[in-house]
């Protein structure tokens, strides 16, 4: 047996400090890390110091809250005793693309070809690939505020972004009026529905008219043209609520194929956020590319979790039986948190919410800029009513700014209700009442 080497200690020296810009690229340098995670960190910190937070923060499932389907479990478990640990092809295997081939026709109507569909890992990767495969540096990309990391995508691909403002009175929703004085020389529109962080979703009409203007404004281009494409992250499309229904562009309008682009997964619609099973489809010559760009990264989802997609997309009854309770489970949350919002509004309380639609998350208002706190402290900006609330009522929200959205409606945060408990909710509730009751 060789002796042990004597290990080299090299952390001061790999100790540089993080403001020696001339050591990354341009992109490093300006690209800003997660809002989202700086509140995370700190809520951490106060459930390791024994403090009772309700996490409402992450866009994520507990799995002790929310299991995912037991066919996806032991599918995955029986591949990977199968030996299904080798790389898989980088557009995922033939038989998860054949899967969400017959999903798609099956559940939305929409029948695509194979070369049409690239497997990704978790619906990220297709979110950056559709971005590298359709815009190029200084081309502008339309998206509305707030919406979840459209602003980083764009400066990674070295875009221009064009942030359109939304308003509680069309649900946070862009429409017509408000994207189509944007759309001449821009190369994309993203949209997403049902809509993180706010938890609501577009209506046929509402979105059938933004289609229009997308086929309306190719037209003038020509086929010479570059084209104004449509990146629809449609993730969330399984979970919607009482009398909301989903619409996607390419059922609205056919022709609307040539220029979407569906980014979709397993990862809310089953709780599967760590499986990280996600795929992209649309038209074949961007698929193609993506495929290209993704394959050199190897952004590709685990063979073994695959197999057991495919064979869970193959289920419908799996999916209809375990769709039902998910979506039973998450209103249950959401529907609590609106109402006990709304009781404190009718309390005289300048809170307010909007009533959730689909997806794990609810749009509440605390309009607290400008009151003073219990230890006489003023409460002055977006931030403050989040510490406030984190303290005072042991709830953990994320504020619409980290989604992009200027403070021209103050007081909005996104509440996320995937990993908690109704408990937790139950607690929070009274814990707010009286930190409200509390301010001057």
């Amino acid at each position: 047996m060789s002796e042990p080497t004597t290990s080299l200690d090299v952390r001061a020296i790999a100790k540089v400090p993080g403001g020696n810009r001339i050591r990354l690229s341009n992109i490093a340098i300006d690209l800003k890390g997660s809002e989202i995670l700086r509140i995370a960190g700190e809520i951490r910190a106060m459930v390791a110091a024994g403090e009772s937070v309700c996490n409402l923060t992450v866009g994520d499932f507990d799995p002790r809250q929310f299991r995912i389907p037991e066919l996806l479990e032991e599918g995955t478990i029986e591949a990977l005793r199968k030996g299904e640990t080798n790389y898989p092809p980088s557009s995922g295997l033939p038989a998860l693309r054949e899967a969400i081939q017959t999903y798609y026709e099956r559940d939305l109507g929409i029948a695509y070809d194979l070369d049409s569909i690239v497997v990704t890992a978790g619906s990220r990767p297709g979110v950056y690939g559709a971005y590298r495969a359709i815009v190029s540096r200084g081309e502008r990309v339309i998206y509305p505020v707030p919406s979840w990391n459209n602003n980083y995508y764009t400066d990674m691909v070295e875009g221009v972004g064009v942030p359109i403002e939304t308003t509680v009175s069309d649900a946070f929703l862009p429409t017509r009026q408000l994207l189509e004085p944007y759309v001449r020389g821009a190369r994309m529109i993203a949209l997403n529905s049902p809509l993180n962080p706010c938890g609501t979703a577009f209506t046929a009409e509402a979105l059938g008219s933004i289609c229009d203007m997308i086929l309306e404004e190719n037209d003038r281009r020509g086929a010479a043209g570059r084209p104004l494409f449509l990146l629809y992250d449609q993730v969330y499309w399984k979970l919607t609520f009482g009398g909301t229904e989903h619409f996607n562009p390419v059922t609205l309008r056919p022709e609307m194929a040539r220029y979407t682009v569906f980014i979709d997964g397993l990862s809310k619609a089953f709780a599967a956020t760590g499986v990280r099973v996600g795929w992209v489809a649309g038209p074949t010559d961007v698929i193609g590319a993506m495929n290209n760009f993704l394959g050199h990264v190897g952004t590709w989802a685990p063979r073994a979790e695959q197999v057991a997609a495919a064979s869970l997309l193959r289920s419908p009854d799996e999916i209809v039986t375990y769709g039902v309770e998910l979506c039973r489970k998450v209103q249950l949350r959401l529907d609590a948190l609106y109402q006990a919002v709304m009781d404190l509004k009718a309390s005289g309380h300048p809170v307010d919410a909007v009533s959730p639609m689909g997806a794990i998350y609810l749009s509440a208002r605390f309009n607290l800029e400008g009151k003073r706190a219990r230890d006489g402290s003023q409460i002055r900006t977006v931030d403050d009513v989040r510490g406030w609330l984190l303290r005072e009522a042991g709830l953990g929200v994320v504020p619409f700014g980290a989604f992009g959205a200027s403070s021209g409606e103050s007081g909005w945060f996104r509440l996320s209700v995937g990993a908690v408990s109704m408990a937790d909710i139950e607690q929070a509730i009274p814990r707010l009442r009286r930190g409200l009751d509390s301010l001057g």
